[in-house]
C-alpha cells in the first residue's frame, strides 16, 4: 500500500471524525501495521502538504498536520459515496457539461480525471454526463479556466445511455473480483497483511479493516454511482456494498480502539541531546 493512499485513507476513515489533525508520531504509528515505513509517511506528508492536502499544526502532543479545507471536502463527499449513504432520487434528467477546447495537454487530463471521479462520463470530445450534477464540478473548470454550459436533458432510452457512455460489465466484473478478494481477507488476514494472522486484537482488525477500505474505495474512481434504474439487475455492486458494510461495521469498534491508542500516546523523547 502507498504511503500517500494509506494516508487518505486513514484520514478519510478515522481522523475526519476526529478534529482532521493528529500528531505526526501517530500518523507512523498508525500506519506501521500497514507496512508503510516512518520516512515514507513523512515523504508523503511533505507531498500532500505542497498538493494543498494537509497543513502543519502543533498539537499538545507534538508537530502534526491537519486536512484543509478542500480535502475535508473531497473526503466528506468520499465518505458518502463509500458508504453509500447519499441515496438520491432520480428524476430522469441527466445533467451535461458541453466544455470548450482545452488546449493544453496537462489541463486536459486534469479535467478528464477529475471529472470521472465526480462521475461523469465523455460521450463527445467536448460533452460530458452524469445523472446527479456535481457541485464541484464547476470549480474544477473554473480552476481550469474551461469555459463551459450546464443545462439538463432527458432522453427515451437512459438505461441505453448509461451502457453506452460507461463500462459496466467491466464494472460488474471488478465488483464481482473485490467481493472474492474481500471474503478471502476476512476469513484469511495472514495471506494479505504478513504478521496479522486474525482480528481477534485492535491491531489486527485495523489492519485488515484498513485494507479492507482501501480496495474499496478504487470504486470512487470507476463506479459513477448511477441510480438503480439504470443498472442491470441484479447487480454485483449491491452484493458487494453489503458485504462491505457488514464486515466494515464488524472491524469498525476494534479498529477505533487501536487508532485512539495510537493517538493518545505520548510522543517519544527527543534524542541525542541533554534533558532538562
Amino acid at each position: 500500500m502507498h504511503a500517500r493512499s494509506a494516508l487518505f485513507d486513514l484520514f478519510g476513515d478515522h481522523l475526519r471524525s476526529r478534529g482532521g489533525q493528529a500528531p505526526v508520531a501517530a500518523l507512523v504509528r498508525l500506519l506501521a501495521p500497514l507496512g508503510v515505513t516512518a520516512p515514507a509517511v513523512r515523504t508523503s506528508i511533505s507531498r500532500m502538504v505542497r498538493q494543498g492536502w494537509l497543513e502543519p499544526v502543533r498539537l499538545p502532543t507534538g508537530p502534526g498536520y491537519a486536512l484543509t479545507r478542500h480535502a475535508t471536502q473531497r473526503l466528506d463527499d468520499a465518505a458518502a459515496r463509500i458508504y453509500r449513504t447519499r441515496e438520491q432520487p432520480w428524476d430522469g434528467a441527466w445533467d451535461l457539461l458541453v466544455l470548450a477546447p482545452v488546449p493544453a495537454r496537462a489541463a486536459r487530463e486534469r479535467v478528464r480525471s477529475g471529472l470521472g471521479f465526480l462521475g461523469y462520463a465523455a460521450i463527445s470530445d467536448s460533452t460530458w454526463i452524469s445523472p446527479f450534477a456535481s457541485p464541484e464540478a464547476t470549480s474544477l473548470l473554473d480552476d481550469e479556466s474551461v469555459a463551459h454550459t450546464r443545462f439538463q436533458a432527458r432522453d427515451d432510452d437512459p438505461r441505453g445511455q448509461a451502457a453506452r457512455s460507461w463500462d459496466l460489465d467491466a464494472l460488474a466484473a471488478a465488483y464481482r473480483q473485490w467481493h472474492r478478494f474481500a471474503a478471502d481477507l476476512v476469513t484469511d488476514p495472514g495471506r494479505h497483511l504478513p504478521g496479522h494472522p486474525s482480528t481477534d486484537d485492535d491491531e489486527g482488525a485495523f489492519a485488515v479493516r484498513s485494507l479492507l477500505v482501501h480496495e474499496w474505495r478504487k470504486f470512487l474512481f470507476t463506479d459513477p454511482g448511477l441510480p438503480a434504474e439504470l443498472l442491470p439487475a441484479p447487480w454485483p455492486g449491491d452484493a458487494a456494498a453489503r458485504f462491505f458494510a457488514d464486515e466494515a461495521g464488524r472491524l469498525l469498534p476494534a479498529a477505533a480502539r487501536f487508532v485512539d491508542h495510537c493517538l493518545s500516546e505520548p510522543a517519544p523523547a527527543p534524542t541525542g541531546g541533554p534533558t532538562r
